[in-house]
């Protein structure tokens, strides 16, 4: 973990990473993983949201993967 946050979401397209968010509040990070999936939530895309502290992956979209 450094300076960036606790909260970690990825966004990939196809396999390939498109962006970062960091955030050190868990409500904030879900409220903007929330966003992410409805503004990016697709066929082929990716969005995982991971606890750095504890190493937890919290949300993944899709579920099934």
């Amino acid at each position: 973990m450094d300076d960036a946050g606790r909260y970690r979401l990825t966004l990939t397209l196809d396999g390939r990473w498109v962006m970062d968010g960091w955030w050190w509040r868990e409500d904030t990070a879900i409220s903007q993983f929330t966003g992410i999936v409805g503004k990016h939530g697709r066929p082929g895309a990716r969005i995982i949201l991971v606890d750095t502290g504890t190493g937890a992956e919290l949300h993944k979209w899709p579920d099934e993967v």
